[in-house]
């Protein structure tokens, strides 16, 4: 796990300082070693957390001839059945590094040769022959990779704060972004906050020539997968026991150990479970809830189940302030807004365990690929009334997180505008879907390329990888992906019940009880914080910021705070300004810098 950085020139050479100062920037992704090396006019840098060939595995790593050099971030987890064809064909290797597998796949059979690589992962590799730079990703996006194109150059980061170093100046702001952001609750699609900052799409290769030409060539899609709609819920559990436990052992590699975040729900547990059977020792897990503020968290049921299995467990209870505080650093990290109250307990959470590990198992995706949401089960007749309210949405999910009321108060002239386009994303994703599909299936897909892939994803990666945690996601293999969405309704969804095949597996071996527990988000009960004196404190702070003069209307922000301090129902709207205004300070005003995770929030307003 690591960061990566670089770019290709159109002519001359890149500056090795500029490329350390990308490097600086992705410290936390990589606090064991980091490097810089430039080759003609192709410059690459990297930093690196140590999981696997802790001795060896530097980078870049070339091929045995030299004509090709990758750095790359995340797993490739079958790297040793890939090292065994590779010295069948007479090919060596001078590490254990799972990631010099990229080189010799691509090497031996190019962009195809990516569709043998069964991981998590964000690359770039020089082809030096043709002075070419290849980047790509992951199949479902848990890997982030962002770029951008100039006339005189191509730059690429794992995040965005490290590719603007890159950048001869900070780009403009993309109001269609904002707007979506504050809408959705996170910005989906190519497009970032910043004009012309751009995520590579998953399953997706791009080459770039020495002219900086451009070719986009997917090499994966979800979209490739065939219903069978006869399989038996028998036949499923047999052909996905004999899948996950492969997948499991395959992420279970690693020469360090690692850990679980264990929240009260089905997946983590059955993880617990097939992990506990495979480990030589207990495992140790973490979980996260409330030390007040009334609200419900799943420390109980994580507990039962931790006992169940006998893991070394930790419990976190959090402060209420201090969940508050950790707001700016969880801003910093995930770049891209996202309005995901979990980020901020995730974040906290990361810190404890990271003292301890490198790794931790988490149970994302679960919900996506085997249909545990609740609105999977929507009726015929939920579907038409949502369509009759507004028969001009092509999506399943189009409701804005601002009341109209509340909008037309907040929003200037330019984010009004803006908002055209915010569910442009989801309508694609659910369009695209094939003809055949049903509502269950295509549901799937547009979560899981859209909320799945731009806000869970970023969370999980960018709040670990804040404190150098890596995350490993087996329900995100696309093997098991591929299962889940050509399984029948009928596997996934029975008596209103969800995610049936999960618990049908899962029933003989977890807590009796656990299999028929209701799936919870995580929320934070800040609206029993976010009133009185901090309230007051916090409107002061927000009415001064710049960002939200510029992109508010005079008053907006008094009406938010007065929708809370009169109702306590503003507290949503109040923490997206409160991240808006703190990633101003962080990002645009003056040098950057990162804020500390204990630091005072006001200070960031």
């Amino acid at each position: 796990m690591c960061g990566i950085a670089g770019l290709i020139l159109r002519d001359g050479h890149p500056d090795p300082a500029i490329l350390a100062r990308a490097a600086g920037w992705l410290g936390h992704r990589g606090p064991d070693e980091s490097g810089v090396e430039i080759m003609g006019a192709v410059g690459l840098a990297h930093t690196r957390l140590s999981i696997i060939d802790l001795a060896g595995g530097h980078q870049p790593i070339r091929d045995p001839r030299g004509d090709y050099a990758v750095v790359a971030n995340g797993e490739i987890y079958n790297f040793v059945e890939l090292m065994a064809q590779a010295r069948d064909h007479d090919w060596h290797f001078s590490s254990r590094s799972d990631s010099e597998t990229i080189v010799y796949a691509y090497a031996r059979h190019g962009v195809e040769g990516l569709a043998r690589l069964n991981g998590m992962f964000a690359f770039a590799l020089y082809d030096v022959r043709r002075r070419s730079l290849v980047l790509g990703r992951d199949r479902l996006g848990i890997k982030p990779l962002y770029f951008a194109t100039l006339p005189d150059r191509l730059v690429f980061a794992s995040e965005i704060k490290a590719l603007l170093p890159l950048l001869p100046r900070t780009p403009g702001l993309s109001a269609a972004a904002l707007a979506r952001t504050l809408e959705v609750g996170f910005n989906s699609g190519r497009d970032t906050l910043f004009d012309g900052v751009r995520r590579l799409d998953p399953g997706t290769v791009l080459i770039v020539g020495p002219d900086l030409s451009l070719k986009l060539v997917p090499y994966w899609s979800p979209l490739a997968v065939v219903p069978r709609e006869s399989l038996s819920l028998t036949d499923a559990q047999d052909a996905f026991a004999e899948l996950f436990d492969q997948v499991l052992g395959e992420h279970m590699r690693a020469d360090v150990p690692y850990g679980l975040f264990l929240s009260g729900g089905l997946d983590s547990a059955s993880l617990l479970w097939r992990l506990s059977e495979r480990s030589s020792g207990p495992l140790h897990t973490f979980s996260v809830g409330y030390g007040q503020g009334g609200g419900k968290d799943e420390l109980a049921d994580a507990a039962r189940v931790a006992r169940h299995f006998g893991s070394v467990h930790t419990q976190l209870r959090l402060d209420l302030r201090d969940a508050l505080n950790a707001l700016p650093f969880s801003v910093w990290a995930a770049d891209d807004l996202v309005y995901d109250p979990a980020c901020l307990p995730t974040a906290l959470l990361a810190r404890r365990a990271a003292r301890h590990l490198k790794i931790v198992f988490t149970g994302e995706g679960g919900d996506e690929v085997f249909a545990g949401y609740g609105r999977y089960r929507n009726t015929g007749i939920q579907r038409l009334a949502a369509w009759l309210r507004a028969p001009h949405r092509a999506s399943y999910r189009w409701r804005s997180r601002w009341p109209e009321t509340m909008r037309r108060a907040c929003f200037g002239p330019e984010l009004e505008l803006a908002r055209a386009s915010r569910h442009e994303p989801m309508a694609f994703a659910w369009c695209r879907a094939p003809r055949e599909w049903g509502y269950v299936r295509r549901a799937q897909l547009a979560d899981m390329q859209t909320e799945l892939r731009d806000d869970l994803l970023v969370k999980l990666d960018r709040m670990l990888m804040g404190f150098g945690l890596e995350g490993r996601v087996p329900f995100l293999d696309h093997r098991l992906v591929e299962l889940g969405l050509s399984l029948p309704d009928r596997v996934k969804i029975r008596r209103g019940v969800g995610k049936v095949l999960i618990r049908e597996w899962a029933r003989a071996a977890l807590p009796p009880e656990h299999t028929r527990v209701k799936k919870r988000g995580f929320g934070v009960p800040f609206e029993a914080l976010l009133r009185g004196e901090l309230l007051t404190r916090i409107e002061q702070r927000l009415e001064a910021n710049p960002m939200l003069r510029a992109w508010l209307r005079p008053g907006g922000v008094a009406a938010v705070a007065r929708l809370q301090r009169e109702a306590g129902r503003g507290t949503g709207l109040l923490m997206q300004l409160m991240q808006l205004a703190a990633w101003y300070r962080i990002f645009l005003d003056g040098p950057r810098r990162r804020p500390g995770i204990d630091d005072d929030l006001l200070d960031w307003l």
